[in-house]
């Protein structure tokens, strides 16, 4: 029997997942990590198989996730993966260029006009501080020391850990991105 392998779930938010080691800035039960990433994570060097951040990353403002990446890459072990998935904000304008009210989540109430579906999707009604596009989070990888960076599909992995898929959620409007330390 080989060594178990770690898996790190930065960012899981108030439902952290059993099997994993849980991260997030907020207090709720089974968050093993109650942390801010830019003040570091509690791991050593080289600790971690691999990572995923699901819908996380977006928080961060946009001079911290380069660092917050890098901090990433520190607990991975050499060859060590991280998957991430954001908000996809090409997939989003295409919808908007295209006219498709039904690819938006945000209610009538709350925007009636295409544009203001949009930018309440996109901003995710202010929580959003970063908007990604596949090659905007591929050059933050690389300048974060990261290599083989990779689009995936929903539930697809390029990495030798089958199981790295299993926070995947939100298809419709997510950007699946692999990089390997």
């Amino acid at each position: 029997m080989g060594t178990p392998v770690t898996r790190l779930n930065w960012g899981c938010g108030p439902r952290p997942a059993p099997g994993w080691i849980n991260s997030d800035r907020i207090e709720a039960p089974g968050i093993d990590l109650r942390c801010d990433i830019r003040d570091g994570l509690p791991l050593p060097d080289e600790s971690i198989d691999y990572a995923v951040g699901v819908h996380a990353l977006q928080d961060i403002p946009y001079l911290d996730v380069v660092p917050v990446l890098r901090e990433l890459r520190r607990v991975l072990k050499p060859g060590g993966v991280l998957r991430l998935v954001l908000p996809d904000l090409d997939r989003a304008i295409r919808a908007y260029v295209r006219g498709d009210r039904a690819y938006f989540y945000i209610p009538d109430a709350d925007a009636r006009t295409l544009g203001g579906k949009l930018v309440a999707q996109i901003t995710w009604y202010g929580s959003t501080r970063t908007p990604f596009t596949y090659d905007c989070i591929e050059e933050m990888l690389r300048r974060a020391g990261f290599r083989d960076v990779a689009r995936c599909g929903h539930r697809e992995t390029r990495s030798p850990y089958p199981e790295i898929v299993e926070l995947d959620n939100r298809e419709r409007e997510s950007l699946f991105v692999e990089a390997v330390k």
